[in-house]
């Protein structure tokens, strides 16, 4: 094992991190909801913490208060099939996400709300009409 060189503020203060990674989730997103496309607010776990969830990328994402209160801890693709904004991109950039192809994910999502995603996402993309 390596001797580090430095000690980084993150090692001591595990809020500080965790804070951190919430907002790289949110920018993922240009802070829209993953579900409706509303301005995300906090972080929904896909699989609930309540049936052995993790707070892992993979697990976590974006999204509104009134969509995280309402699925609750129910399973989110039984959830968002239900609801009325419900988008087949979306569900297919819920499914990258969950596969832990961030980038798949962010490409569904533009198509989903293009013009939020093109002006604030972290990640720019070039897609153009064939």
């Amino acid at each position: 094992m390596q001797n580090r060189d430095a000690v980084f503020l993150e090692d001591f203060c595990p809020k500080l991190r965790d804070r951190q990674w919430r907002k790289s989730l949110h920018s993922y997103t240009a802070k829209r909801c993953i579900y409706c496309g509303n301005a995300s607010e906090s972080i929904d776990h896909i699989l609930p913490r309540s049936k052995g969830g993790l707070s892992i990328t993979e697990n976590c994402v974006p999204a509104c208060l009134s969509c995280n209160g309402k699925k609750s801890d129910t399973e989110a693709f039984y959830w968002y099939r239900k609801q009325r904004f419900y988008d087949p991109r979306r569900a297919m950039a819920i499914r990258a996400w969950i596969d832990g192809d961030i980038s798949l994910a962010m490409r569904l999502l533009q198509w989903a709300q293009p013009k939020e995603l093109e002006k604030n996402s972290k990640i720019k993309w070039d897609i153009k009409a064939a």
